[in-house]
């Protein structure tokens, strides 16, 4: 096993990602989807004097009550410190899995149908993942986020917009605002519990400076081992089929799927009953800490007007009237 400095446990081998093009959610006639006011950049001497966040047990997953099930075969504990990095694709140095073994990760969410559905797969097969959460999303549906904190699973962070930080339009200070914002959106979600200091770059598009600042924020990145290509699926057999044929080759790793996708929810169950018939393990990655969030983005992102993407802007009239008396 290969370990590097700062890890309690470590990673695998990856297929890249690719970018897709984030979809609004769904909206009534003449509403606009909420527009988030510019955050301002903190200073640097703010960004050193974060207060550090309070040590939060994440909840225990629910007894087991299905005796066939895939279940989680070990949970390894990760020290963040120095920002490691997980996913053969872009982190060699990390090794932690065992023959058979892998991780399931889920990037996008929290959306509407999609993410309870894979919520509801996971529970029937007694198992767990990573969720990445885009920032946005977890304010439009804070009560769906929720609900994965509650059921046992590790919650990372995806930025604030799923924004390409490789982006050369972008400046140093707007990418830190993605990543910072996205992190205090999702604390904010779920009601003022830090999530987990694992974070995963949109379409995989690591900045090196936003690499190193990551690493000075101990926060743990993660790439994948192999990519499913969920979002490019046209079904569900699509998406198993793809992610079998690279787990074959690979023996074990990070599986990267998108709890936001409709195909990957349908998929789960079936993926997750040919794991088990296939003699694959789950492992559960958790942090040692939370993430220590900045005060500033706190405190600004409380003072944000938070609108669900569905609120009508028409008026009472034209939305309420008398049809009998």
């Amino acid at each position: 096993m290969r370990v590097a400095a700062g890890l309690i446990f470590a990673v695998s081998l990856c297929i890249p990602g690719v970018a897709w093009s984030q979809s609004a959610p769904p909206k009534a006639a003449g509403a606009a989807a909420p527009q988030a006011a510019p955050t301002p950049r903190p200073a640097p001497q703010q960004q050193a004097a974060a207060t550090p966040a309070p040590q939060q047990v994440q909840p225990k997953r629910p007894p087991c009550t299905n005796p066939d099930a895939l279940g989680v075969s070990r949970t390894v504990e990760v020290d963040t410190t120095g920002g490691p990095g997980f996913g053969f694709e872009h982190f060699k140095q990390l090794d932690f899995l065992h023959d058979h073994e892998v991780v399931l990760t889920f990037d996008d969410g929290p959306w509407p149908e999609n993410t309870p559905a894979v919520l509801k797969a996971l529970a029937d097969q007694c198992t767990t993942g990573i969720f990445f959460s885009i920032g946005k999303h977890a304010s439009w549906y804070p009560e769906i986020i929720k609900q994965v904190y509650a059921a046992g699973h590790t919650i990372g962070t995806h930025t604030w917009s799923h924004a390409n930080l490789n982006n050369k339009k972008l400046t140093d200070d707007q990418r830190k605002d993605e990543i910072e914002k996205g992190i205090s959106a999702v604390k904010w979600a779920l009601g003022g519990i830090s999530p987990a200091p694992f974070f995963r770059f949109p379409a995989l598009q690591h900045p090196p400076q936003m690499v190193t600042y990551l690493g000075t924020r101990n926060i743990a990145i993660f790439s994948c081992d192999l990519d499913s290509f969920d979002f490019k699926a046209k079904n569900a057999k699509q998406v198993i089929d793809v992610t079998f044929k690279k787990l074959d080759k690979l023996g074990k790793g990070i599986i990267l799927l998108h709890d936001f996708h409709k195909h990957t929810a349908e998929a789960l169950p079936e993926l997750l009953r040919r794991l088990k018939s296939e003699g694959y393990k789950v492992v559960a990655m958790r942090a040692k800490a939370p993430v220590q969030s900045l005060p500033q983005y706190d405190a600004e992102f409380q003072k944000e007007d938070i609108k669900l993407p569905t609120v009508s802007q028409r008026p009472v009239s034209s939305v309420v009237t008398t049809v009998s008396q």
